[in-house]
């Protein structure tokens, strides 16, 4: 006796589907017909044991649960959603996440400010809809030209202008901004590597130049990439004076800092010290206050690009004192590994640490999102999938 399963189909598809005898047979369906409606549309014999179940699983086979940025604005343009799962080409390498990273840089681009930025991200809405650029996982699957990954590998990695990040799977390039998770690495400090770590080396020693007996400042400290700048400031040999609130004060020094500042109580734009460097991490300052108290070759650095700073380093350039700026995602991957490289190496010496302040499931990257635009994030915050 046949078996009639009703399966409802944008179009005609072919699926397996396992006979009376339990061997495996393609069959073509059409649109919500049932098996025994269409005998002689390539329907090979009677099937009375035609597994829904199984079947259901190959239709959904291909999708994963992931967030769309519906366009710029508040965290409610975060949609929890299902989406096509992607499929890796040939030199790709296909990543289950396990975490994702939540940033400050993430809740800026979602808001599409400052305007000229949508040049680059979009002009009405992202073109990349998933957002999130930090993750770490497990290699699923990998294209036939990829010879340094293999399913089961553990890895992390920054997908830079791709994002996509805030979603069950990814695919990247194996020449991408991936490395292989060291053993002692756990999977929620691995998705944040590349935001606070992997950052503010670069602006400390690539742009800023950092070296031994160097006096730095830090504003911002307390942040995800503070807290990162305050230990790689000190092992890059610096005197390190970090600004943060009063309660994270005992948080920052326990990270190295030599003296802490709270800006509740102290401006330190008004300090009679000279320092070589001031990273200001949350672009909360601005070169002309902070120009009077760098030393005469210092350097102001800044990861939140706005106007006023472009006119800054534009005139800056011909002067002593300096105004920097690098957007460092926008590095070439191989750059960007080279130096991710070097931040591992550090993180197995043992010096650099990685703070985490809250964790959200993935359907609530919105609430993770509110949460970091309320100012008080201390280090990171990881999305995690169940």
């Amino acid at each position: 006796m046949s078996g009639t399963l009703r399966i409802s189909t944008q179009c005609s598809s072919l699926y397996l589907v396992e006979d009376r005898w339990g061997q495996a047979k393609k069959v073509l369906i059409y649109n919500s017909e049932p098996l025994s409606d269409i005998p002689n549309k390539q329907v090979c014999s009677s099937y009375s044991l035609c597994y829904e179940q199984k079947i259901k699983s190959l239709m959904t086979s291909n999708k994963m649960k992931a967030i769309i940025a519906t366009g710029y604005g508040s965290p409610d343009v975060l949609k929890f959603t299902e989406t096509s799962k992607p499929t890796p080409k040939e030199n790709e390498v296909l990543v289950k996440i396990v975490t994702s990273a939540a940033t400050t840089a993430d809740t800026m681009m979602r808001t599409g400010k400052p305007y000229f930025a949508r040049l680059i991200l979009g002009i009405k809405k992202p073109k990349h809809g998933i957002p999130g650029t930090g993750f770490s996982g497990v290699v699923e699957g990998v294209g036939k030209q990829v010879t340094n990954f293999k399913p089961g590998d553990r890895v992390f990695g920054e997908t830079t202008l791709g994002f996509s990040a805030n979603a069950e799977y990814l695919t990247i390039s194996e020449k991408g901004v991936i490395l292989h998770m060291p053993d002692n690495m756990d999977f929620s400090e691995a998705a944040s590597f590349c935001d606070g770590h992997l950052t503010s080396f670069n602006f400390l020693r690539e742009i800023g130049k950092v070296k031994a007996g160097d006096k730095v400042l830090i504003n911002g400290a307390s942040g995800a990439l503070g807290t990162s700048a305050v230990q790689i400031a000190k092992h890059l040999g610096a005197k390190v004076t970090a600004v943060c609130s009063g309660k994270n004060i005992g948080l920052i020094m326990s990270l190295g800092a030599d003296e802490v500042l709270n800006y509740q109580r102290v401006d330190f734009t008004q300090s009679d010290e000279k320092y070589d460097c001031i990273y200001d991490t949350v672009g909360k300052s601005s070169f002309g206050q902070c120009k009077k108290i760098l030393s005469r070759d210092g350097v102001y650095l800044s990861p939140v690009l706005s106007f006023p700073l472009l006119i800054n380093m534009l005139f800056s350039a011909f002067t002593n004192k300096k105004a920097k700026f690098q957007a460092t995602g926008m590095y070439a991957d191989d750059i960007l590994r080279t130096m991710l490289d070097e931040v591992v190496e550090i993180y197995k010496s043992g010096k650099l640490k990685t703070i985490i302040d809250r964790q959200f499931p993935l359907e609530k990257l919105a609430e993770a999102h509110r949460y970091i635009d309320s100012g008080h994030k201390k280090g990171n915050v990881i999305i995690v999938n169940a």
